[in-house]
């Protein structure tokens, strides 16, 4: 019997089959970085995305997620009352302080004496918001804008209520939003990651709450929709530039082997992850040369610089990210996400407070201003978030440089622009001392509900297997859109 007929005897099944598909990693590696070779058509600039998505037609293309870490106040910022004037200092009503569970920072207080807003604020736009003179610059977008002030959360501690707003869960390992919107939507531009991170460090409380990458990971889902983190400086990411020594066609030829390596072995293995790894490549390949593009703006206009303020030529800063996180909509990323640290106002918020809002208000909203006169408001969603409130009552004695405000997630405020969404709005309510929500709650599902549906996504029918279940965004609970808000 010859060497082949022996073989051919021996052949198991198992091993036919492999065999018989080992071709397949060539297909898999053309339809990963050729796509327009297997369907005939001329190349596209869209990219990835699942089956039947969108659901509908989308209001919004892109998101832009300005996430303040470590609680932004809105009794101070969004949600002045008259009753905390007549209050001042005055112990806030067992009634209205209920049996809420507190952090263990105020929860051993003798008394919870109401502090009202730090400084005065204004009625402003058409609808009479008022915002405080602590964002002078927002005030000029209360049009633009839709205040939710009934978001409420379970979580009271900062890393599982970051991980919550930005996950849907309060434990680490779940999918951030923007690796779902990526997983679901794809991209469309080749040349860049469909989800980009950066961060920025106020000047409130500093250093503020850590921020962990997981917040941009992917979770259970395909490692190629988690977020890229762009950095300040010249090596925005991390391994992009070749090694010295190492020419632009030398790299190509290394990633044309390796690809084909890691196509054989994902028909030998079938873990996705191993074709993930060939986008990645491909991926960093492309980025060599999109991303000093991105981050060169010396194009930019002097009056738009300016527009953005005194720290948008300082790399890193909240500034500067805003400015790059308008570049990378321009190019159609899907999804930015800015988180700008020092909003935990424990103590000395009469100094921090002032000077975190001075970091972010005049390029929040020349980032607003910037995406309506380039046409991009109106198919890109701004969502201004943090993860939980501040108490009205005081943390520590008031009238000490010290006092500050403690966690509370029983009621808070983000706002909404753009992609949908009616501006010139509040929605929601609480009650005499801000503090309880009488009106129109809105959960945090609800907020991640309504996100995806501007980006034309049924959150109920958005769903990933994992560990047996059929896992969402939006969490096993009830979510609902808000709808009231929506164009």
């Amino acid at each position: 019997m010859n060497p082949l007929e022996k073989v051919q005897q021996n052949l198991l099944r198992r091993t036919f089959l492999g065999d018989a598909t080992r071709g397949l990693g060539s297909i898999a590696l053309g339809s990963l970085l050729f796509p327009e070779l297997l369907n005939g058509t001329e190349p596209s600039r869209t990219g990835g995305g699942i089956s039947g998505l969108p659901h509908f037609a989308p209001k919004a293309k892109r998101v832009v997620c300005l996430f303040q870490s470590g609680g932004l106040s809105h009794v101070d910022l969004f949600d002045d009352k008259p009753m905390l004037h007549e209050h001042a200092g005055k112990e806030i009503p067992p009634s209205i302080k209920g049996t809420q569970r507190l952090t263990g920072m105020t929860s051993g207080q003798s008394s919870y004496p109401v502090v009202p807003p730090l400084r005065p604020g204004k009625r402003c736009g058409q609808n009479g918001t008022w915002i405080s003179d602590l964002l002078p610059n927002i005030q000029g977008i209360a049009d633009d804008i839709c205040l939710i002030k009934s978001l409420h959360t379970e979580a009271i501690n900062h890393d599982p209520a970051i991980t919550f707003m930005n996950t849907g869960n309060q434990q680490p390992g779940y999918a951030s939003m923007g690796a779902w919107v990526s997983y679901g939507l794809g991209t469309e531009n080749e040349n860049l990651p469909a989800f980009i991170a950066m961060v920025s460090q106020g000047t409130g409380k500093n250093p503020g709450q850590p921020i962990f990458s997981r917040l941009w990971g992917s979770g259970f889902l395909p490692s190629s929709h988690q977020g890229v983190g762009l950095r300040p400086g010249a090596n925005p990411v991390l391994y992009l530039s070749n090694p010295p020594g190492i020419e632009p066609s030398q790299r190509r030829e290394m990633l044309d082997d390796l690809a084909q390596l890691n196509a054989f072995r994902a028909t030998e293995l079938g873990d996705p992850e191993t074709l993930a790894r060939i986008n990645a490549y491909e991926m960093a390949y492309r980025m060599q040369t999109s991303v000093p593009d991105l981050t060169d703006i010396s194009k930019e206009s002097a009056a738009t610089l300016e527009a953005y303020g005194p720290e948008v030529l300082k790399p890193g800063s909240y500034a500067a990210n805003c400015l790059l996180a308008r570049r990378l909509l321009q190019r159609d990323v899907r999804f930015v996400q800015l988180f700008h640290r020092g909003w935990d106002q424990h103590i000395a918020i009469t100094r921090q407070l002032p000077n975190q809002c001075r970091d972010i208000d005049q390029p929040t909203a020349a980032l607003i201003q910037d995406l309506k006169q380039g046409g991009l408001l109106d198919d890109t969603l701004v969502v201004f978030a943090t993860e939980f409130g501040r108490t009205v009552f005081s943390q520590g004695k008031i009238g000490d440089p010290g006092m500050g405000r403690d966690h509370h997630g029983r009621s808070f405020t983000v706002w909404l622009a753009g992609g949908g969404v009616r501006g010139g709005m509040e929605y929601g309510a609480t009650d005499d001392f801000c503090y309880n929500i009488v009106e129109k709650p809105v959960h945090l599902r609800d907020l991640h509900a309504t996100i995806l549906h501007c980006m034309g996504i049924d959150h109920s029918r958005f769903t990933y297997k994992f560990r047996g279940l059929n896992t969402r965004l939006t969490g096993v609970e009830e979510a609902h859109v808000v709808k009231d808000i929506l164009i």
